[in-house]
């Protein structure tokens, strides 16, 4: 599992990162219903976000976050990629 931590720019004016963000969207709802995506979505106040993915390893991650050309927009910064492994979790997570 991986944990991806984003960043937005604070410009009102981000029309790129705005317009990119329905097909990341998308995408993002392609991948939980495959199973790669565990949750994802903005931080309340806009400034960022958090992906949590269940992938095989991190060449996967890798790939499908070179496939969204959302990560890489102008107002986008990626600011984390950590393995993640849960040690206390919802029963919903147990196979996992």
């Amino acid at each position: 599992m991986y944990a991806v931590q984003l960043a937005y720019s604070d410009d009102p004016d981000d029309t790129t990162r705005l317009g990119l963000r329905p097909g990341h969207r998308e995408r993002l709802a392609g991948l939980a219903a495959e199973g790669k995506l565990l949750a994802g979505g903005p931080w309340p106040d806009d400034s960022g976000a958090l992906l949590v993915f269940i992938v095989a390893d991190r060449e996967e991650l890798d790939a499908i976050m070179a496939a969204d050309p959302y990560y890489s927009a102008p107002g986008v910064t990626v600011t984390s990629v950590k393995e993640w492994s849960p040690v206390t979790r919802h029963r919903a997570l147990d196979g996992l």
